[in-house]
């Protein structure tokens, strides 16, 4: 491989004039004449047979844990011919996953609740009206 530089710059500068550079070249070629030979060698690999001895692997639960998990619910069951939707039911609500002893929330409690007395009714009396027919 050879590239030809060249070995004299010549500039002249002229404080007042324009400034040339001269004797840079533009063009560049590059030869490349011949490459050296490559050889590539891979030695005999020799593999020994891998052994898998068995493993005893086992995963265990102690306890379920505590969870109280809110699973919203939303069904829809209808009938309807060629796309039309002829009735539908529709069940929405919330189901729970409970996996902890149950304490229920305060919004769950029903035995809790004491009814309110209702007042007994007063005794009527009755007033007689004045018009046709009284005294």
């Amino acid at each position: 491989m050879s590239v030809n530089w060249p070995s004299v710059f010549n500039v002249d500068l002229d404080v007042v004039g324009p400034v040339e550079l001269s004797g840079i070249p533009n063009t560049y070629h590059i030869n490349i004449d011949q490459l050296p030979k490559i050889q590539l060698g891979v030695d005999p690999l020799t593999i020994n047979p891998v052994t898998v001895n068995p493993l005893d692997v086992s995963v265990k639960l102690k306890e379920i844990p505590s969870v109280r998990g809110h699973i919203p619910a939303d069904f829809t069951v209808g009938v309807s011919v060629l796309g039309f939707q002829l009735f539908c039911i529709r069940l929405c609500g919330e189901a729970q996953v409970i996996t902890e002893p149950y304490e229920p929330n305060p919004c769950e409690r029903c035995d809790d609740l004491k009814p309110t007395p209702v007042p007994p009714n007063p005794p009527r009396t009755t007033v007689p009206l004045k018009g046709k027919g009284t005294k």
